[in-house]
């Protein structure tokens, strides 16, 4: 853990005043020492003497200007979720003004200051936003408000205690008032409040009602500008063909004339393993890539297959692997069982594919790399570009843009280097945009996954001892160069090492077994929602194995989770479990806590014919603590829900000859409007601390899906999707 000491300095007065002069207002930030634990791990309003970085308001969260305008540096990027007008809603309810006056700015590349401790570096995903951000942003915007209430007493010379803020003024005894744009200057010279008292629940104004994203107007009348809307001065389109199997290398290249004919095309880049054109136009720049005639040099991994791939994984997760959770004695469970209940279940290749296929505009000059770009993970991208034009790390600008989809694999920077690799071979910036073609073919997957689950039980048919192997990639190896030392990836194994179910003996395994061809990376719901699946399917089993309601059975082992017990019993009344179903129908559950929130999800379907299903209906039930924005939490839980629908039916990604098999969407389906189920979102009312919601949705919504299923047909898939078992939506 790094010493706080050495990662935060406090502002002195006349550093405060430093800053605040040369931003032309007030300027208050909270800083968090990584690697904590803890997302409230900051407890007062500090600001640092940052020297030049203070010149461009780095690290600067809250910043007020001589009108009243207030800004926030927001350390994550908006990717749909919504965490931009959370974070704005924070600040405003405690710096007390309206949430139209706030403006969100996107933080640059910076480590030492934007680090969130629950991922301890500077990143977008996990669902850590809200609580990474919850106190410390909250913290920002009170202690600016101290600040000028102070201004504001010491101008009118009466006591602060006789002041108050309101609506972006302070107001003082006969009937002063002073807007905040005017006191800025003088709450800069004020030494900063060492404990900021923060508004109790029952006095919130804005956080907790349900408000109007501030990024939808924007992208409902096409003023948002995402990093493909995007135009530098002197710009040109690139686009590329990259080698079809990961590994391999470029050969040969023949037909350029063809391609420089065609109208626009002003270069042909070769690299590595890819071939890029640059035009006027990214339809020229395709029309260019189809005239060329390329030879790649396929590499190792040509000859490979998915049925090559998913024998090698089965195989492999029989195997012993390493412990990532021991508790009890489950030999002894095993051997004094009254009997056992195993099962195997499979989960596949998938790709992220967002709405916004990979794109970045970069300009590469001899002493500077600048970059455009919708990125998850900044600092490392900021990195990475580095190496690539060899330049110093400080010499690459990252003006982090608006995210159309990420879904994790915006985390990866794979196509920021490649548009450097290609901007660095040219005098004039360029935007490199990936077709749908390559986007797919050439993602960062989600690993295919084995589980193994083995069961001791009881007379009852109650588990006494549970024991759970997990085999597949290691996405945390992949990322971050390598295994902690006990070799377990702990993404992997979440939820599954810490079921929400009472296991007195519980052994949990993990087998690293990395596919030779695919490469890896998170996708959205990341270890806990593979693990759910399992965990979740299997119990479901269990309680049909006893014959017990899936429901009840679940309850009954979840007596030290009242939270998880809560979520599961309301999803049940709001669904009316126990009420009959006409026969080919059916409802299944799933329950977990992930993320720092509790969730239950209910599917009701239908089967129609042989393999034909119509998801009549979905409940979804969260506990995700005080909900910031609960029209952000519906929306997510519901964009969430269908999402981890789509995989669970139809999303597969498969391998011949070393190629991903998949192109575009109409081989990739998504799950459509005439799909779509209504789905019912109840949120708990909770003043606990706020859990994660981005990708909480997803989590339960596969094995709900497959264990109503069971529940309407009486058969049990145990491998995803169904329709690799022919099962269709009507």
């Amino acid at each position: 853990m790094s010493d706080t000491s050495s990662s935060v300095a406090m502002l002195s007065r006349r550093g405060l005043l430093k800053g605040g002069a040369l931003l032309g207002g007030l300027v208050v930030s909270t800083y968090l020492p990584p690697m904590v634990s803890r997302s409230f791990a900051a407890d007062v309003v500090k600001s640092a003497n940052m020297g030049d970085n203070a010149q461009k308001g780095y690290g600067a969260f809250v910043r007020i200007d001589h009108a009243g305008a207030v800004t926030v540096i927001s350390p994550k990027i908006e990717m749909g979720q919504g965490i931009q007008t959370g974070i704005a809603m924070m600040v405003a309810e405690e710096l007390e003004v309206p949430l139209s006056q706030v403006t969100i700015a996107e933080a640059p590349p910076n480590a030492a200051l934007y680090t969130d401790p629950l991922l301890t570096f500077q990143a977008t995903g996990g669902s850590t936003s809200t609580r990474y951000t919850w106190e410390p942003l909250r913290r920002a915007g009170a202690g600016a408000r101290v600040l000028l209430i102070q201004a504001a007493a010491l101008r009118w010379n009466v006591a602060p205690s006789q002041c108050r803020a309101q609506n972006g003024r302070v107001l003082g005894p006969h009937n002063r008032s002073a807007g905040y744009g005017e006191l800025v200057d003088a709450a800069a010279l004020l030494p900063l409040p060492t404990d900021v008292p923060l508004k109790p629940v029952a006095e919130f104004k804005l956080l907790g009602k349900p408000a109007q994203r501030l990024d939808t107007p924007h992208k409902v009348n096409g003023t948002a500008k995402f990093t493909i809307d995007l135009h530098v001065p002197g710009m040109l389109i690139a686009s590329t063909i990259t080698c079809p199997v990961s590994g391999g290398k470029l050969l040969a290249l023949e037909n350029e004339e063809a391609a420089r004919n065609v109208q626009g095309v002003r270069d042909i880049v070769r690299l590595d393993n890819a071939v890029a054109v640059t035009a006027t136009n990214f339809w020229a720049c395709q029309l260019a890539l189809k005239a060329l005639k390329i030879e790649w040099d396929m590499g190792p991994h040509a000859g490979l297959d998915s049925a090559h791939l998913d024998k090698s994984l089965f195989d492999a997760s029989a195997g012993d692997g390493v412990f990532a959770h021991r508790a009890g004695d489950i030999d002894s469970a095993m051997k004094n069982a009254f009997s056992r209940f195993e099962a195997i279940y499979e989960q596949p290749f998938l790709s992220h594919s967002p709405l916004e296929p990979m794109t970045c505009v970069a300009h590469v000059r001899a002493d500077e790399c600048e970059l455009w770009v919708g990125c998850q993970a900044p600092g490392l991208a900021q990195m990475g570009a580095a190496k690539v034009c060899g330049l110093p790390t400080d010499k690459v600008v990252i003006h982090n843009q608006l995210i159309g989809g990420g879904f994790g694999r915006r985390l990866e920077s794979d196509f920021i280097f490649q548009a450097v690799d290609i901007a660095r071979q040219l005098s004039y910036p360029i935007k490199l945009i990936w077709s749908r073609e390559e986007d797919m073919t050439h993602d960062r997957y989600r690993p295919h996954y084995v589980d193994r689950l083995n069961a001791a039980l009881d007379k009852d048919l109650r588990p006494v001892g549970w024991e759970h192997r997990i085999a597949g990639a290691s996405v945390v190896a992949a990322y971050l160069g390598g295994l902690p030392p006990d070799g377990v990836d702990f993404d992997a194994v979440e939820v599954a090492k810490d079921p929400v179910y009472s296991l007195a003996n519980l052994q949990v395994r993990y087998i690293r077994h990395d596919p030779e061809v695919i490469p890896v990376s998170w996708w959205r719901g990341v270890g806990p929602l593979r693990s759910t699946y399992a965990v979740e399917c299997f119990i479901d089993e269990l309680a049909h194995n006893a014959k017990v309601d899936p429901v009840q059975y679940r309850l009954d082992l979840m007596q030290s989770q009242p939270r998880a017990q809560a979520v599961l019993r309301k999803a049940a009344q709001l669904v009316g479990w126990g009420d009959a179903l006409p026969a080919g129908s059916g409802r299944g559950v799933a329950v977990s806590a992930v993320f720092g929130s509790f969730v239950a999800t209910v599917v009701e379907l239908e089967r129609q014919g042989d393999k034909g299903l119509h998801i009549k209906r979905l409940v979804t039930v969260i506990d995700c603590g005080f909900a910031n924005n609960p029209t952000s939490v519906a929306s997510q839980m519901e964009g969430g829900t269908l999402f981890g629908l789509s995989a669970a039916l139809f999303n597969e990604i498969l391998i011949e000859k070393g190629q991903v098999q998949q192109t575009n969407f109409h081989e990739y389906r998504q799950i459509r409007m005439s799909d779509a189920p209504p789905v019912q979102v109840h949120i708990v009312n909770s003043v606990e601390s706020p859990g994660g919601v981005g990708e909480t949705g997803a989590v339960p919504a596969a094995a709900a899906l497959v264990n109503a299923l069971y529940a309407a047909t009486g058969v049990r898939e145990r491998r995803l999707p169904l329709s690799r078992n022919g099962y269709f939506t009507v």
